[in-house]
């Protein structure tokens, strides 16, 4: 699940990792989500977070956005996107290990070198032309297959919509990714961090223009944003790592915000990524 408006997810200064991870933690041991359903007991608050997270996206967001799209060619957003990408690689094999799923490790860890070889540090994504696409994952994909529960629904300022086992693995996903706790200054060299920043935020301004009138939809034009939000985001992560524990894979993933409209002719077993995937 793409968050619409985010900046980098794993940036959490390493002096916020712990009161993060004790907030999330003790969020989520509050109550048990009934299976299916939204378990939010912080509503009042996540509401109040949201709207200042609007706000966010209406003064600065969407207007950087708007203003890196007409900037920016294609073709180098395409090369920021690619490098943003590339060093969140580490973080995937990391994860795939936890998760005891070898063949993904391997599968990430030969596209990393690949692409950061022969693709100029990340700039040319050559490996998904040589059929190894990225096979994405994070630490709360990890909790979750050690059997973790989502927790309650928490709403983030400025990294919008999680849970807290989720939030929780935004955490470890940046201590625990060498290039991520580079990209954070906890250690060095520096430069490495500030390129893995500027590419980061590049990619997030990016996919904020280029989904903006579906974006723009769910902030400002719904009848109640929040719930739509936090309703969207439930489903698909749910589904996600579903798809995940029946080893389905990322080689088929829906991009949440493409207009699958417009594709012609239609896939018969194409899926809606708005429809509630549980229903029957």
């Amino acid at each position: 699940m793409i968050v619409p408006f985010t900046m980098p997810s794993r940036t959490i200064p390493k002096k916020f990792a712990p009161v993060m991870l004790v907030a999330t933690l003790a969020l989520g041991a509050c109550t048990a989500p009934p299976a299916g359903g939204i378990n939010d007991p912080a509503e009042r608050v996540n509401r109040q977070i949201h709207a200042f997270n609007v706000g966010a996206d209406r003064v600065l967001v969407r207007p950087a956005a708007r203003a890196y799209g007409a900037v920016v060619p294609d073709p180098l957003e395409r090369g920021v996107q690619n490098v943003a990408g590339n060093f969140d690689q580490p973080a995937y094999v990391v994860n795939d290990l936890l998760q005891g799923r070898p063949g993904d490790a391997l599968h990430n860890g030969v596209r990393f070198a690949m692409n950061t070889l022969l693709g100029i540090g990340g700039v040319f994504d050559v490996a998904t032309g040589m059929g190894i696409p990225a096979r994405e994952t994070d630490f709360g994909e990890t909790l979750s297959v050690w059997g973790v529960g989502e927790g309650a629904f928490v709403m983030l300022p400025v990294l919008g919509p999680s849970t807290a086992r989720d939030a929780t693995g935004r955490v470890v996903d940046t201590l625990a990714n060498p290039l991520s706790a580079i990209r954070v200054g906890v250690s060095s060299p520096r430069e490495i961090g500030r390129v893995s920043t500027a590419t980061e935020i590049g990619s997030r301004l990016g996919e904020r223009n280029r989904f903006s009138a579906t974006i723009d939809q769910l902030l400002y034009d719904s009848a109640d944003g929040y719930a739509q939000l936090r309703l969207l985001y439930l489903q698909n992560r749910r589904f996600e790592l579903g798809r995940a524990e029946a080893g389905l894979g990322d080689d088929a993933a829906i991009d949440p915000y493409e207009d699958n409209a417009a594709a012609t002719p239609p896939d018969a077993d194409a899926i809606d990524p708005y429809e509630d995937p549980y229903a029957q």
